[in-house]
């Protein structure tokens, strides 16, 4: 397959000096993407020793040093670029994922991108101009998308009624597998609630 990252000959360099600082037997380097897909995506380089990668990554193999890509973020790596810029001071590592923030999903997608593109491309445009957002917190095994009401929303008496009932209305017929939505400060829970 092809490599879905560059990482060029500088930062493979640079990389591998820093892995062998490390000491440590067959330690890489792995790559993703926090929250891929959203406004708040964020590419991430770790140390991993062995055993710490995630079995479904994809290992690639380069000249000095191993590098395993999170398969849920391979999609939104491509295109990537790892470089190394050599200054006075050092020099820097930079990476360039022009797709981490762009929504790539299908209905192959794991259930949280899909749940999390729907989010941010449909209901969020919506509610920013409330100043509230609504993120996804986890997802359930019993497939229950368990939601913050963020911003403006949270607190409002009637975030129940408007949002719960018009986000779950979207994200249920969007995504069939979903079993329903949970807010995450479930406002059945009343012990913080100021009444006079």
């Amino acid at each position: 397959m092809s490599q879905p990252i560059q990482i060029t000959d500088s930062a493979q360099e640079y990389l591998a000096e820093l892995l062998e600082k490390q000491n440590v037997e067959g330690i890489a380097v792995r790559i993703f993407i926090t929250q891929p897909g959203t406004p708040y995506a964020e590419t991430c380089l770790a140390y991993c020793r062995p055993g710490e990668e995630e079995p479904t990554d994809e290992r690639l193999e380069l000249p000095r040093l191993a590098v395993h890509l999170d398969r849920n973020s391979l999609p939104f790596l491509e295109e990537a670029v790892v470089d190394f810029n050599a200054d006075r001071m050092g020099g820097q590592l930079t990476i360039k994922a022009p797709n981490a923030k762009m929504p790539k999903v299908n209905a192959d997608s794991p259930l949280e991108d899909r749940i999390n593109y729907i989010l941010y491309s449909e209901i969020n445009p919506g509610l920013a101009a409330h100043g509230g957002e609504i993120k996804l917190i986890e997802l359930t095994e019993e497939k229950v998308a368990v939601l913050a009401f963020g911003g403006g929303c949270q607190g409002c008496a009637a975030v129940d009624l408007t949002l719960k009932e018009g986000v779950e209305k979207t994200l249920m017929e969007r995504i069939p597998e979903l079993v329903g939505i949970r807010d995450v400060t479930d406002h059945t829970d009343t012990t913080n609630a100021y009444y006079r």
